[in-house]
């Protein structure tokens, strides 16, 4: 039998290590400055892309995408060459992997604080970042499998079949939430409107979590953990049930993310019923995780490695036993726009994500620079304070979840809510967001002394080179089935076959969820009294989208008493069918916003944007100073006509007549509201130093943002009025 020769690619492997550590203290570091906003909300005074809006998704996409993404790379490349001995099947593609998706890490750190953003949640990048990101991920799925038909190992091990299914869903998600209409080098609109485009987000949302957080990491526990353990997977069978099942399952369960919302009553039935069966392969991984380090026990009392593994199975299992309880309708009546789901996601991020990828870093580094692990002690330092941070960070979350929730639904003998003003659940809750924030400075201490134990074993170690390696030359074999052999045997040998098949699998609950949603006009009734943004408004709806105000404040009001009797009637699907894109929110840190027109004077607005302590004592809202005065205030009309053609190409019935009046409609609708403003004594008074002060700067008042948003504020839920959306309903049934 030929035996080969051949080298492993360790260098592409230190690579990632190395920006998984930069990135993780670089998106934690955010995080931890985002968490003292709630505590000090005015922390980076008038700096615009300092703003908590504008950072909260600089935070996610770098802890996710960069951090974990990152970690998945150096994890997949190590363990994927050692399954299948062979090298990488291009070093071209993995420094294009690598370089490619640094690029796309420093792109999203540049644009976001600038407000270029789509508003996704997850997938806020805009649309040539969204492309550079799907070259650079077909370049992964390119080598990745490029790597197992060159393999000289036969059968495919649990791990790549993991893997496989990640670069297969995350390309489909990622290609189809992504499609977008340009309207300019870093401004796009969502092709989707309204009900469809928030499915097709949290399609997208609930299976990111799914197919980037988990599946990779299960593929990287199927094989890191037999290996620092020493010991077996638990079962074999056992893998292929949780795979299959799995990836399956997972692709339906996105519509719990929107229950009670106006999305049809099916598809959020659908979503609750697969999610809960998602509990079954989940917790059959967990086991199979954990039943895996059997008889290692007394190892994992004394290596931290292990220990990291252990939390992080752990973890995993919590999260995925409360992902279905949160899906069911009881549940997630009381936990859906409070801090329970804050606490439910970072349970996910910190213990499974983080502590896996902790564990996988200590045991990689020594092993690629030859040399033992600097300090044991400090690594068994950092679990135990990462252990307390996670939590410190979680358990003050649900009680903040459950406090919201409480507060807001109760109400008096006479009907009334018994918390009227929403500001009081927020002075309830200070409290715990002190305690999150100092969860949280634990948890990245822990990783600062990862930092460090790390650079002290790479100083005391060897320089990364290529691993020779040797293997037999793989033997062909039938390509069909030979006696004796399972569909499954024969399938893992067949890589091709095991990629279509892993495909389909994942394509079926996408196809049956979304193509009747976004084919089948009837499933979104229309109503007849709801317009077309004016053109102040829509540029005053991109700002909303600019400033992240979709990440405090919800635009779905649920048919709750509760709701309907703090924030007005419960929101209607065909009030959003010219939404690109939607703004429903996933999070209540301030009140909903769905019929906030005409419930406040322009002054009032204007007011609340500049200094939202004034207008509402305790407020934790920051200020929006640069919407309101000076040069940078100044509205930007250039592309207004340009935004108004696009949404007449996603079909939002503007006329020719309409985009060739648009700058003399903003300039009326913005002098009408200037004159609302200078109804107030007090603002004429300032507006007028303000003119005399700003000189050749100075800039009319019609024509800065603050005027656009109000514009668009003013505009929210007037569309309708309930007697006639009823019977405009009836009329349609």
């Amino acid at each position: 039998m030929e035996v080969q020769q051949f080298y492993y690619d360790n260098k592409i492997v230190r690579n990632f290590i190395i920006a998984t550590i930069v990135w993780g203290v670089v998106g934690m570091a955010v995080g931890l400055l985002l968490a003292f906003f709630f505590l000090f909300p005015n922390l980076t005074e008038g700096i615009s892309w300092l703003s908590f809006g504008r950072l909260r998704p600089l935070h996610t996409n770098a802890v996710i995408f960069a951090f974990v993404g990152n970690a998945i790379f150096a994890g997949v490349y190590y363990s994927t060459q050692r399954l299948l001995k062979a090298r990488m099947f291009s070093d071209f593609l993995s420094k294009l992997n690598f370089w490619g998706w640094q690029l796309i890490i420093v792109a999203a750190a540049i644009s976001l604080p600038l407000g270029l953003t789509s508003s996704k949640e997850y997938a806020e990048l805009e649309w040539p970042i969204d492309i550079a990101i799907a070259v650079v991920w077909v370049a992964f799925g390119w080598n990745l499998i490029g790597t197992m038909l060159k393999r000289r190992q036969r059968h495919l091990y649990v791990a790549i079949w993991f893997y496989i299914a990640t670069f297969v869903t995350v390309a489909v998600l990622h290609i189809f939430n992504n499609l977008e209409l340009p309207v300019s080098a870093m401004k796009s609109y969502s092709v989707y409107a309204g009900v469809q485009d928030a499915l097709v987000q949290w399609w997208y949302g609930h299976n990111a979590v799914a197919f980037f957080l988990t599946t990779p990491f299960l593929g990287l526990m199927y094989y890191f953990v037999p290996k620092a353990a020493d010991r077996p997977v638990y079962s074999y069978r056992l893998s292929i049930v949780h795979f299959w099942s799995l990836i399956f399952i997972y692709i339906w369960a996105g519509p719990h993310h929107l229950l009670y919302s106006a999305l049809p009553e099916w598809a959020q039935n659908l979503g609750t019923t697969f999610s809960v069966m998602l509990l079954m392969p989940s917790w059959g991984g967990m086991i199979n995780g954990l039943l895996t380090l059997r008889g290692a026990w007394d190892k994992v009392r004394v290596d931290p490695v292990l220990k990291f593994m252990v939390v992080a199975i752990t973890g995993y299992g919590m999260a995925t036993f409360e992902g279905p309880t949160l899906s069911l309708k009881n549940v997630n009546a009381i936990a859906h726009f409070t801090d329970w789901v804050i606490a439910h996601v970072h349970v996910g991020a910190l213990a499974w994500n983080g502590f896996l990828a902790f564990g996988m870093i200590y045991w990689l580094v020594p092993r690629l620079f030859k040399t033992p692990l600097h300090s044991v002690k400090l690594a068994n330092f950092h679990f135990w304070i990462g252990t307390l941070g996670i939590l410190l960070y979680a358990l003050p979350m649900y009680v903040s979840g459950f406090t919201q929730a409480s507060m807001w639904k109760q109400f008096n003998p006479d009907g009334t809510l018994v918390y009227g003003n929403f500001l009081e659940t927020v002075s309830e809750i200070i409290p715990m967001y002190w305690m999150r924030a100092i969860g949280g400075t634990l948890y990245i201490s822990g990783m600062l002394v990862l930092a460090y134990n790390i650079i002290m074993t790479v100083r005391a170690g060897s320089s990364v080179e290529d691993e020779l390696a040797e293997a037999p030359a793989l033997q062909r074999v039938s390509k069909h089935r030979v006696s004796g052999e399972g569909f499954h045997t024969w399938l893992e040998r067949r890589p091709v076959q095991l990629t279509i098949l892993a495909t389909i699998a994942i394509l079926i609950g996408g196809i049956i969820q979304i193509v009747p949603t976004i084919m089948v006009k009837s499933n979104i009734p229309t109503i007849s009294s709801v317009k077309p943004y004016t053109p102040l408004e829509l540029e005053g709806r991109d700002l909303y989208i600019r400033e992240g105000c979709v990440s405090c404040h919800s635009q779905m009001i649920r048919p709750f008493r509760s709701e309907v009797e703090r924030y007005g009637e419960y929101s209607k699907a065909g009030e959003y069918v010219y939404d690109h894109p939607f703004l429903w929110g996933s999070k209540r840190t301030g009140p909903d916003l769905h019929r906030v027109g005409g419930k406040y004077s322009d002054n009032w607005h204007l007011n609340h944007m500049y200094d939202p302590q004034s207008t509402s004592s305790g407020s934790i809202m920051p200020r929006y100073p640069w919407l309101v005065s000076g040069p940078s205030s100044k509205l930007d009309k250039s592309n207004t006509e340009t935004k108004m053609k696009a949404m007449v190409t996603l079909g939002v019935p503007y006329s020719e007549e309409d985009i060739a009046n648009a700058q003399q409609s903003m300039t009326e609708q913005g002098t009408q509201i200037e004159k609302n403003l200078y109804s107030d004594p007090s603002f004429a008074e300032t507006y007028e130093a303000d003119k005399k002060a700003g000189g050749a700067d100075f800039v009319e008042m019609r024509d800065r943002e603050i005027v656009a948003l109000i514009a668009y504020l003013q505009r929210l839920g007037t569309d309708i009025k309930v007697k006639d959306v009823e019977a405009e309903t009836v009329t349609q049934n």
